[in-house]
């Protein structure tokens, strides 16, 4: 933490849904945390596909959809990496 990013693995037993039901309500209460520190909750690797939901929080709804324009022009074949950003 001592740069700035923390990062946190969540050891559940996948044989138990409520671990990773426990697991899921931190991880929203943890990057909400981040996003009203005026964070962010990607860090160096990008919004990655489970946090794709967040994106809006993060960013603001134009700043996405300026985000897909840019994806459209660029990419019109959604051939880079389609879907793991935001859905088109």
């Amino acid at each position: 933490m001592g740069d700035g990013n923390f990062h946190i693995a969540y050891l559940i037993d996948p044989a138990k849904p409520e671990e990773r039901e426990t697991a899921e309500r931190l991880n929203d209460q943890l990057v909400h945390r981040a996003l009203a520190m005026e964070g962010t909750c990607t860090g160096e690797h990008g919004i990655g596909l489970h946090k794709q939901g967040f994106l809006v929080d993060e960013a603001g709804a134009g700043s996405v959809e300026l985000m897909r324009t840019l994806k459209r022009a660029l990419d019109p074949k959604n051939i880079l990496n389609p879907g793991k950003i935001f859905s088109l």
